[in-house]
């Protein structure tokens, strides 16, 4: 059965938020999918065929990518990473297929803060994603989900940012009587895990809820943290759940948390969990990046912590916005404002024209 599109990679779950993002806005432009990816079929968007791999080592990705790249069927293969770039354009070209890259990662700064990314492995990865940018060049059309997302020249780049697909969000409701901060996204140090749950030992009154896999390299400590004091009956591991699911977890939640350490690959990030969290009318609290603290100063919707020191500075929000005349309400409400102002429009609306033009030439 021939395809419109052929969504590939071999480094993403078929519950990856950006897929099902890019996914539906095909299918709303008539177009028909397939997705092949990682993880359980049950979490892809919905598609008219899935193939879902585990997740395997770093050989076995590669092979997957030029498995699935000549398993693909669609009229324009869309590889959402560098394997499966690579792949997609070798077969691509042989075959008379449109080529699409979708880059959402400064994939060179992005190993920098990877712990597997070093000796052997790093200098693979490493060569992996500087051959990818350069052969991004090479596609029919470059999709990148920031300004600062190499490739930054190409005649054919079209900038579509992670806003929010208003269909995938709840409607904001009203918090619930327990204080309840939200994170929705990879777990893992560099990400704010431990300056969320060391800044929730210091509210006792808060509980939290994690929506996504925590790194096999953080697992451990994880567990040893949460048998600290009473945070194992405060905090609630989800693991990963596709975007719909993971979002209904906002509905009561006060304020969704952005704590991302200062490394180079975040230091220009503006992370799409911040639009998400605003998406869903909650307040948030946000480390001093410089994108993401402008977006929450400007929006009013929350508060900038310092990167240095910021567990301390988190549980003291956490505990102001416990007290009766606090500002919670007016950043909730300035959250819905900026919802209603700015994701009043499809988002994703110019990317699927330009997919349903190379599909359709």
């Amino acid at each position: 059965m021939a395809v419109d599109v052929s969504f590939v990679t071999s480094g993403h779950d078929v519950a990856d938020a950006r897929l099902h993002r890019l996914v539906a806005a095909a299918r709303r432009h008539g177009l028909t999918v397939e997705v092949l990816g990682l993880g359980d079929p049950a979490d892809a968007p919905e598609a008219e065929v899935v193939h879902a791999a585990p997740r395997g080592s770093f050989a076995r990705r590669a092979a997957l990518a030029w498995s699935y790249a000549v398993r693909a069927r669609g009229r324009v293969l869309l590889a959402l990473d560098p394997d499966s770039l690579l792949a997609c354009l070798a077969v691509g070209r042989a075959r008379g297929r449109k080529v699409v890259a979708d880059v959402h990662e400064d994939y060179p700064a992005l190993l920098r803060d990877r712990p597997w990314a070093r000796g052997w492995r790093g200098r693979v990865a490493r060569g992996l994603a500087e051959s990818a940018t350069s052969a991004a060049r090479r596609a029919d059309l470059v999709v990148v989900a920031d300004e600062h997302v190499p490739p930054k020249v190409h005649p054919r780049r079209l900038v579509v940012t992670n806003l929010p697909d208003l269909q995938m969000l709840p409607e904001p409701a009203a918090p619930d009587a327990t204080p309840r901060a939200l994170y929705v996204g990879d777990v893992r140090g560099s990400r704010g895990l431990w300056t969320m749950l060391d800044a929730l030992r210091g509210a006792p009154g808060w509980h939290l809820d994690i929506v996504g896999p925590v790194a096999a390299s953080d697992e451990a400590e994880v567990e040893r943290r949460l048998d600290e004091g009473d945070l194992r009956s405060r905090v609630t591991l989800w693991g990963r759940r596709p975007p719909q699911e993971a979002w209904r977890r906002a509905c009561g939640a006060w304020c969704g948390l952005v704590l991302l350490d200062r490394t180079p690959a975040f230091v220009d990030a503006l992370p799409s969990k911040l639009h998400e969290y605003l998406g869903s009318g909650l307040a948030v609290i946000a480390t001093d990046l410089p994108r993401q603290a402008a977006l929450v100063r400007a929006s009013g919707a929350g508060v900038v912590v310092p990167s240095e020191g910021a567990a301390d500075a988190v549980a003291d929000q956490l505990r102001a916005w416990q007290v009766e005349g606090s500002d919670l309400p007016a950043r909730r409400a300035a959250a819905r404002a900026w919802r209603e102002g700015v994701l009043s429009a499809a988002p994703y609306d110019v990317f699927a024209a330009r997919l349903e033009a190379l599909a359709r030439a």
